[in-house]
């Protein structure tokens, strides 16, 4: 009985050789011609016993490979031994191109799969679930704070402005200075929050230039409070008040 032998199918005859090289464990740089050639003949041969389409491109290798075996059977002249050339060579580079392909096409062909798993889906939460905003407790934002604390900070702080009066300067005349709004000062902290986004309450008011624009940042900051764009927090008793903003950038 007759043993029917299944063949492999091949994109290219370099897909062939790379197959062969493979089977066979050898380095593609020093590629055994002989046996290869060989090998490549019985699959050859074995294409056509199976009725197979042998095209052209698989029959020019195997010339090429019976080629490049004669011209390496051949014995080289002694004085072109050092200068002759690998007929090998342009093979091998072709080999390696062939393979550095095959591999950027199984990457391809592995993205194309992982794109495959990917969906993408439109939002379909409803206009007032999106819109929707988690209601703030003011009890709760100011439970750690009291007046007291906050009273005490102004306290020392209204000092500090004091003893910066230069006592002979301060004689001289008086320069009067338009009043500032609480809207001015609201607004003003709240481009502030945005790009400070944790801060001290101290600091804050020192950076003051008058007691009237102390008096109405201190106001700002509890209307802030108050609506729930800040967040005041201290850690310990005496320790200087945090402001966190609630604004988002």
């Amino acid at each position: 009985m007759d043993m029917t032998v299944r063949l492999q199918v091949f994109e290219g005859p370099l897909d062939l050789l790379l197959h062969l090289l493979e089977k066979n464990k050898v380095n593609i740089y020093d590629i055994p011609i002989v046996e290869i050639t060989a090998q490549y003949l019985e699959y050859i041969a074995e294409m056509k016993r199976q009725d197979l389409n042998v095209v052209s491109e698989f029959l020019v290798m195997a010339a090429t490979l019976i080629d490049i075996k004669s011209r390496m059977l051949l014995p080289a002249k002694e004085e072109d031994a050092e200068e002759e050339e690998d007929p090998r060579a342009e093979l091998v580079q072709q080999l390696l191109e062939y393979k550095m392909y095959k591999c950027m096409a199984y990457e391809l062909r592995d993205l194309q799969i992982d794109a495959e798993r990917v969906l993408f889906k439109e939002p379909t939460i409803p206009p007032e679930i999106a819109d929707y905003e988690e209601p703030v407790d003011l009890a709760e934002l100011v439970s750690d704070v009291t007046l007291a604390k906050l009273n005490d900070i102004f306290k020392s702080i209204m000092k500090k402005q004091a003893d910066k009066v230069d006592p002979v300067r301060s004689k001289f005349g008086k320069i009067e200075k338009e009043e500032v709004s609480l809207s001015e000062r609201m607004s003003y902290l709240e481009e502030y929050c945005l790009t400070h986004s944790r801060f001290s309450f101290r600091n804050l008011l020192e950076a003051q230039t008058g007691k009237m624009e102390i008096i109405v940042t201190f106001l700002a900051v509890l209307e802030l409070m108050k609506v729930g764009k800040i967040f005041i927090s201290q850690e310990k008793t005496f320790d200087d008040i945090q402001i966190q903003s609630r604004i988002a950038a």
